[in-house]
């Protein structure tokens, strides 16, 4: 009798697993593979900066008239950084941000080990700034926000690079600025 119970239940369960995993689609497992399944679906914008010599030149060099050493030396650490952005603007777009973008995301950085560090209230817009790295040294960092005065948008923005942490603290009191020139 409970032999003929263990399949049904086992059934159902798996069933049940399948179906959570599923949320708005098949889940991306990292930063890198939501980029990929996002970046051209309609209502996003996906940009890609790598550093180069000269852009390094020209940051570090501003970043010395915004502000301090921390945010210098996170500047001249950025190996890559990459932003998306979502704008619901069809009703396939609008259904996306409802079935749970924000939460794919989330779950993305949590099951991949980053570490919250803040949410930070910057230009009328909240990121939750996410670290991955040992010890002091972060080596990637994520933040997740929405763009100002857009319903039911959405932002991601990774970084690659060498930093510490008040390095991170530093660039992502400018992240709004960065996120809404990239956003346009």
């Amino acid at each position: 009798m409970i032999l003929k119970l263990r399949f049904p239940a086992l059934f159902l369960f798996l069933l049940l697993v399948g179906c959570r995993a599923g949320g708005p689609g098949t889940p991306a497992t990292t930063v890198a593979s939501f980029f990929s399944k996002y970046e051209k679906r309609s209502g996003f914008k996906a940009t890609e900066w790598s550093a180069d010599l000269l852009q390094r030149l020209a940051l570090v060099k501003a970043a010395k008239l915004l502000g301090g050493s921390n945010l210098t030396d996170a500047i001249t650490g950025i190996r890559s950084a990459r932003v998306i952005s979502f704008t619901p603007t069809t009703s396939s777009a609008q259904e996306l941000a409802a079935q749970g973008l924000r939460g794919e995301a989330e779950g993305i950085l949590r099951n991949n080990k980053y570490e919250p560090l803040s949410t930070a209230g910057f230009g009328g817009s909240n990121y939750a700034i996410s670290t991955r790295g040992s010890g002091s040294s972060v080596s990637e960092f994520a933040a997740l926000g929405t763009l100002p005065d857009v319903a039911d948008s959405f932002v991601l923005v990774s970084v690659q690079g060498n930093f510490t942490r008040s390095q991170v603290e530093a660039l992502s009191k400018y992240l709004p600025q960065i996120v809404q020139a990239t956003a346009r």
